[in-house]
This record gives structure tokens, sequence and C-alpha cells, in this order.
């Protein structure tokens, strides 16, 4: 079966939609310019190449002498400040998600949560960089072949210990978590040692196609297809004895080698063995699905919808594109195919603290410090944003608790749902508060030296500010998933009324235009926004 595809116009609502799923950067330009285009011709403009806005990640330290664009360096691992580092690679890859209106920075974060590795726990400054951009190279790729690439990366290397997986002392580590975390997942146990899809012999057997497999520390030896530093092979401390998996692996046999293209052939061999079992298609299509379009399903849509994606996904030999487009078009996706208003797709997930940031910010068209030439405005906006909003929200960017990665994205039963709790919700409802006035009101009450002009953004963005429900109605509108009722309307224009008639904002606005000056809107409007984001209609998408 393959799905039925969505051919007419999107319009706002659908828009809304597939932006919020597919970007992290969301405008209301961009939302009227979709909402014209056909989901094809949507999709075609997100996978558009976009060369990121800062090159490079840049270190404004040490003061006196700074590394700069560091990662170019002759020696760069031989700097200090690599804990620093790496969180500036976090804002390099941040800063650029916000400029960009592509899937490729949503496909990037995809795979990070799929191939999973930590930060702080994966080399030095330069061998995360050079994951992210493996990450980046095969967010439109190939995901068998990403499979292949990501066991010679630095940054995995020293995650996951394989750097230590020797022929006359095996690591399992890598093998464990590439075939019950990365590829075909775990399955349900059904005996000791026997998890469905593979066995502990199969784990022990991976180890030794890996063993050898090493980090290279000064990023000497180049891969030819991504032209990104890659680890080494050493061949004296490789397994060179023949590979036997079990059952659940037909008994395949890997033949042993003693030289540097036989163990690079039987790595090939193992990827192509594991790739060639449905279970590693279909749980691909799981997580795609659980990102994209919702956290749980019903039978019927895993028969109708997983395993056909799944089948699409193999017989493309694992070409990632051509399956996210079936999907992101299809009536499915913007919840067309049926008649069912309980099981809604549109507005089914709770954002993420990544997504819900860079919605606000990108939506009300925050001015963002530039990172060379406002350098220490810089620094200090995004030091807010990363240790005290995305930290207290419950998500360390790039440094996920373990190799799992987020539980919103695995863990059921609550799955995005971790996004929101007792713990989090006040870093959530302090972060517009914080914009508006400057200030970082999570903690401390400090300057972030980022401030958002609500008042400019009203007069330059909404078609009748002078008009309390019109006002609330074009922003609800472009904020929320659906349109909001008239009860809703009331309620939020008590901000902007104080319990007065419509006419009282109407003079305040107006008066605001004659005079130039904005202390009452401004005031009612902090109020209508703040109330307006941290309501439960912007916590979903």
């Amino acid at each position: 079966m393959i799905l039925d595809q969505h051919t007419q116009a999107l319009g706002l609502r659908n828009a809304k939609h597939l932006l919020r799923r597919t970007s992290f950067n969301y405008t209301k330009e961009t939302l009227l310019e979709f909402s014209n285009l056909t989901p094809e011709e949507a999709f075609e403009k997100l996978i558009q190449n976009q060369p990121n806005k800062l090159a490079e990640p840049y270190d404004p330290k040490p003061e006196e002498d700074p590394h700069g664009f560091w990662t170019s360096a002759v020696d760069p691992i031989s700097l200090d400040g690599q804990f620093r580092k790496r969180i500036y690679i976090t804002y390099w890859w941040l800063y650029n998600g916000l400029q960009q209106n592509s899937l490729k920075q949503k496909m990037t974060f995809f795979l990070h949560t799929s191939f999973t590795v930590s930060k702080f726990n994966a080399g030095s400054s330069v061998h995360f960089y050079d994951h992210v951009r493996l990450l980046e190279h095969y967010a439109f790729g190939n995901l068998k072949t990403m499979s292949k690439k990501i066991t010679y990366d630095n940054s995995m290397l020293d995650y996951l210990d394989n750097t230590k997986n020797n022929a006359n002392n095996p690591n399992e580590n890598y093998a464990r978590e590439f075939l019950e975390l990365f590829t075909i997942l775990k399955a349900e146990q059904v005996g000791s040692g026997d998890y469905t899809n593979y066995t502990e012999v199969d784990v022990q057997q991976a180890a030794k196609v890996f063993s050898g497999i090493k980090t290279q520390y000064d990023r000497t030896n180049i891969d030819t297809a991504t032209n990104l530093p890659m680890g080494r092979i050493d061949v004296q401390r490789h397994d060179k004895e023949d590979k036997t998996f079990s059952y659940a692996f037909d008994d395949t046999v890997i033949k042993g080698s003693d030289n540097e293209d036989g163990i690079k052939q039987e790595l090939d061999n193992f990827v192509e063995m594991v790739f060639n079992k449905d279970a590693t298609a279909i749980s691909f299509v799981r997580k795609l699905y659980r990102y994209f379009v919702k956290s749980e399903w019903e039978e019927e849509i895993e028969e109708n919808i997983i395993i056909p994606l799944a089948l699409q996904l193999k017989n493309d030999d694992y070409e990632i594109l051509p399956t996210l487009k079936t999907l992101l078009t299809s009536k499915h996706f913007y919840d067309l195919d049926d008649a069912d208003n309980s099981d809604e797709i549109i507005g089914s997930i709770i954002k993420s603290p990544l997504q819900l940031c860079n919605e606000v910010m990108s939506f009300f068209k925050l001015n963002i410090p530039d990172p060379i030439n406002e350098t220490e405005d810089f620094y200090r906006f995004f030091d807010f944003l990363y240790r005290f909003y995305l930290a207290s929200a419950g998500m360390s960017l790039w440094n996920p608790e373990s190799v799992a990665g987020y539980p919103a994205h695995y863990q059921s039963p609550d799955f995005d749902r971790h996004w929101f709790s007792s713990n989090t919700v006040l870093s959530r409802y302090k972060l517009i508060e914080s914009l508006l006035t400057g200030r970082n009101k999570i903690r401390y009450n400090n300057k972030i030296n980022v401030e958002l002009n609500i008042v400019d953004f009203i007069d330059n963005n909404i078609t009748e500010p002078s008009n309390a429900t019109e006002l609330i109605t074009e922003l609800s509108d472009l904020l929320y998933p659906e349109s909001i009722s008239d009860e809703r309307k009331i309620h939020f224009a008590q901000n902007l009324l104080e319990g007065f008639a419509d006419y009282y904002w109407t003079n305040a606005w107006l008066g605001y235009k004659g005079s130039g000056d904005d202390t009452v809107v401004k005031s009612r409007l902090n109020a209508l926004i703040i109330q307006m984001i941290n309501a439960p209609e912007f916590q979903i998408m």
C-alpha cells in the first residue's frame, strides 16, 4: 500500500502543521507562502540547499587572543577550553537552525536521536564538531551508509568505547547499542540472551567485527566520501577469525580478515546483513513516525502506514528522502484520510523545549546579535538559552542523559509528555517573560542582551492592531494549531481591556500612534503575549 497523497494547496492550517513538524524556523511570511503551495511543492522547498549562516563555530576566548574559528586551526585539539568549545558548537548549530527554513536541521536532530552521542563524553570539541557535520551530511542521505560511517566517527568511537575494543580484550558497548538502539532494536525477549531481532551471540560477533577500529586523534584520516575526519583501523587489534551469527541473522558467517580492506569489507557485510532484515526498516520508520507524526498509534496504523513505509524504505535501499516525501505529503500526515476527529494528528505532540524557543524567537522576529560582530551580546543570550532555559526545561541540548537519547523520543507510555512536568514547566513559562523584559526570569534576573519589542512587532505584523478581537484572532490563528473559540478570545482580551469595553484598547492604541508613548500598550501587550504563549494551545503542535 502506498499512502494517498494530498495534492491540493495546503492552506494556513496545514502549512502551520507542516512547518512546525519539519522546521525550526516559523514566521508569518513563510506560513502565508507555504499556504499557497501543494504538499509536494512545500516538501521540495524544504529540502533545498540552505548554507549555514555561521560557517564554523566561533570561540571569542581568551579575550587577549581569541581562538576564533578554532575548528580550522592547525592543531585545534591542543587548545584549552575544550568543554567551553563543545558548548559553542551547540550554539553554532542552534543559531544556524534559527536562520534556515529547512527540513535539514530537523533531520540532523533526528539522526542525533537515532545515533546518540553526548557532546561531553565524545572526545575533543573538534571530534564532536565533525560528528555534527556527519549527521548534517546524511540528513537527506542513506541510513545504511550512515550506519557504516558512524562506526568510524571519532566521537562515537570515544562515546561508546569502541576505540578500546580489541581482539584480546573485547568491548561490546558499541556493538550492543548498534543493535539495541541504533538499528534493528531489541524487541521482546523470548529466551535467555534472545531478543527476537538478535541474540547475545550476535552482540559478541558484532563486537569482533568492530574490533580494531580506533579514534584518529589528530583528524588526519579523511573520508573521501564525506571529506570529514574519521577513525582508523588497527589491523593488529582486529579479531581476524570468522564471525558466525545466530539464527536471527540466518546463521550468517562473515569471513574474517587480516588487512585493512578486508576489515572494511567485514563492516560492510555486517551492516548489509542487519539492514537486510525487515525489522531494521520498521524500526527506522517507527522512529520517523514518532518524530514527525505522533507518539502512539493503533495496530491499523502499524499495518497500513508503518509497514508499507518500511517496505518503501527498504526497497529504496534506505535512501531517506523518498520515504520522507511519501509520509510528509500524504493525506494521513494532515489527518485527511479518515473522518475520525478523536485521533487528530495536528496538535497531537507536545513541543520540545528546543521547538518552543525556536518557534517563539523566529515568529516574533527576535533580533539575535551577530556572533562575530556582537560577540558579547550573542554569547550572553545563547548562554541564557542553553544554560538556563533549555537545561531547566529538561533538555540538555546535544547531551542526553543516556545513549538511549531523550525519553520523549523512546520512553513509553509518556513519550513527548516527558517535556511537560512540574520540574520543567516553570522554565517553559518564564521563556517569553525573559524575552519580553530582556532579563533572565528563570534565575538571577540578569540581562540577556536581547529584548523583544512586542509593540513594534504588533504594529508591523498585525492587520488591525487597534481592534482587540481582530488582533487576538489573527495572532491565535498564526500561533495555534487550531482556531480558538470566541470564549477563548474574550478570555485573552481581558489582558488588553482590563475590564473595560473594547474601545479602551482602541483608544490606547490610537493614543500610542499619536504620541509615540508606548507605556500603556506595551504593558497590556506583554500581558497578552505571556498568556497566549503559555496557554495550552501553544504548548502543542
